[in-house]
């Protein structure tokens, strides 16, 4: 018997560890969580030869065969550091300086986001200003070649695209490029330059007076980022606001505390820190906070971890939001990373952090990585993704017997992540077989970017608000993707299935066609309307204070 809310779930945990372990775009190694005391690293040189040192000497002059002693010494270095604990790891040179670039929200590149379509690289967006556009490339442009090499095959594998075309600020690249409404590929010489990348993924109104704000990451820029968007909402006439930290895995300990600064009053406990090299450290709010009156929804899900779990530990101790939801990662530590002359780097947990309350949200990795890594499958199986009882019932919390309680009395939970205020189940029900075979074969993006965008009447939307409000996906547009999917291998089509999956299927294309012509917003705008998340932070927006 086919069980669709099962199989469902692979691909679905499949999201959700990659999301919490960082599985960087274009970088082939995993990611921990961080919680940075603050940007900077130290860097130091080891001296003197240790027992690994001459282990690995005795080794390079006396095995059978030839061997790398390099490799073989951060196979050490990473066994030791996954003995501590699961976020202690030890990054190569591409993986720190990959995982610093996006805590500092830039790097050096040409600004384009892609979608491999049919074999070639299709041009979704052009960052307005970039090198790309100052240079002439459109939006929905096929880049058949970089470098006079053709981008296909292997060329078109993630790592080898960033490569070609990334580089040094300054430097040029030369891409040739099909357009539609030109007969011949046309070259473009593109003069790479830094590209800034905020972590505000999107921010406008819902409702006449309902702002959604969505933070992708907690990194150096996410303050200064948030606190734009935040003012420029507030002139729109903003009075309530939905905070969604759903999938945020965290960055920065110094964003996490001036988000959740501009909610909380002057003098008011964010978080504190302690070790045992490391003293006791309070983070306080200021009285430069801008939004304390206002009220707050924060929406969480598994794949909130670290510091957005900060921000919403602290506004849920001093009962200054209503959480929605369901259990966030439960990861409480703190690292610091120590670089090394060759560009390699170790995040090294140094500390634990405590929520207003006292409490350690840190879940356990008594069991090793491997238990805590598949810690995501058993709350499935446990039944915590689609019941509240089973998620209160989850031995995680069994072992602490101290209760917390938020600033109004209210207990809430530790050791295992946060709970919400209000629990959202996982939603399968228009899950089929049919949408799986949807969802594996790419039949979705590769439908929106290989023919839905060419419709002519597509351009008479001008923002994404009215984009979001007034575009349907036509009935024949439909069933001409029914039609689509038959030529990307699903050539049994069960017309019940489709039926079923039907709804969820048109706001995925729409909401896709939305972020091609409107970006974040215009997806998250029609997401949105079908998400249940954001269904119950309204109803409760709208319930008497």
């Amino acid at each position: 018997m086919y069980n669709a809310k099962s199989q469902f779930l692979k691909y679905f945990f499949v999201v959700v560890i990659a999301t919490v372990f960082g599985v960087i775009v274009g970088a082939a190694y995993q990611q921990s969580i961080l919680d940075f005391q603050d940007s900077n690293f130290s860097s130091f040189s080891l001296q003197g030869q240790s027992k690994l040192d001459k282990i690995l000497k005795i080794v390079k002059n006396n095995y059978v065969d030839s061997v790398n002693t390099d490799s073989l010494q951060e196979l050490a270095i990473a066994d030791i550091l996954n003995s501590l604990d699961p976020h202690s790891v030890y990054l190569p040179p591409q993986a720190a300086e990959n995982q610093n670039e996006m805590l500092e929200g830039n790097f050096d590149g040409i600004g384009i986001e892609y979608y491999v379509l049919n074999d070639t690289l299709f041009v979704t967006h052009v960052r307005p200003d970039g090198p790309s556009f100052k240079a002439g490339l459109w939006r929905g442009d096929k880049i058949i070649a970089v470098n006079g090499e053709v981008m296909n095959g292997n060329a078109l594998l993630t790592n080898n695209i960033i490569n070609k075309l990334r580089g040094k600020r300054g430097s040029k690249v030369e891409v040739s490029v099909i357009r539609k409404g030109l007969l011949s590929p046309k070259k473009f010489d593109i003069v790479r330059d830094r590209i800034m990348v905020s972590s505000i993924d999107a921010a406008f109104l819902i409702k006449e007076d309902i702002g959604f704000i969505k933070i992708s990451k907690f990194g150096a820029n996410t303050d200064e980022d948030f606190s734009e968007a935040l003012d420029k909402l507030q002139q729109k006439g903003m009075k309530s606001l939905i905070l969604d930290l759903r999938g945020n895995g965290g960055g920065y300990l110094s964003a996490a505390t001036a988000i959740a600064d501009q909610f909380l009053p002057d003098g008011k406990l964010i978080v504190y820190t302690q070790g045992l090299h490391e003293p006791r450290t309070e983070y306080k709010a200021s009285a430069d906070g801008t939004f304390e009156k206002g009220k707050l929804v924060v929406l969480i899900d598994e794949g909130t971890a670290s510091a957005s779990e900060i921000v919403t530990g602290a506004l849920q101790d001093l009962d200054r939001a209503t959480i929605v939801g369901r259990r966030s990662f439960g990861k409480g530590l703190v690292q610091e990373q120590f670089g090394f002359g060759d560009g390699s780097a170790m995040n090294l947990t140094i500390a634990r952090y405590y929520t207003p309350a006292g409490r350690s949200i840190q879940k356990s990795y008594k069991g090793g990585f491997d238990a805590y890594r598949d810690e995501i499958n058993h709350r499935y199986e446990h039944g915590d993704y689609l019941s509240l009882d089973s998620a209160l019932n989850d031995s995680v919390f069994a072992y602490h017997e101290k209760v917390y309680r938020t600033s109004k009395g209210r207990p809430v939970f530790a050791g295992g992540g946060i709970m919400p205020d209000i629990f959202v189940p996982l939603d399968t029900a228009n899950i089929t077989p049919f949408f799986e075979k949807v969802a594996q074969n790419s039949c979705i993006p590769d439908f929106v970017y290989g023919k839905l965008i060419n419709e002519p009447h597509l351009s008479q939307y001008k923002t994404a608000e009215d984009f979001a409000e007034h575009y349907h996906l036509s009935e024949s547009d439909f069933q001409a993707f029914v039609k689509f999917c038959k030529t990307k291998g699903i050539k049994q089509l069960d017309y019940k299935e489709i039926k079923i999956s039907k709804p969820l299927i048109r706001n995925e294309i729409e909401a896709l066609l939305g972020r091609f012509y409107f970006e974040e917003e215009g997806f998250y705008r029609i997401s949105n309307q079908q998400d249940d998340f954001v269904k119950k932070a309204l109803k409760e927006l709208r319930n008497p204070a």
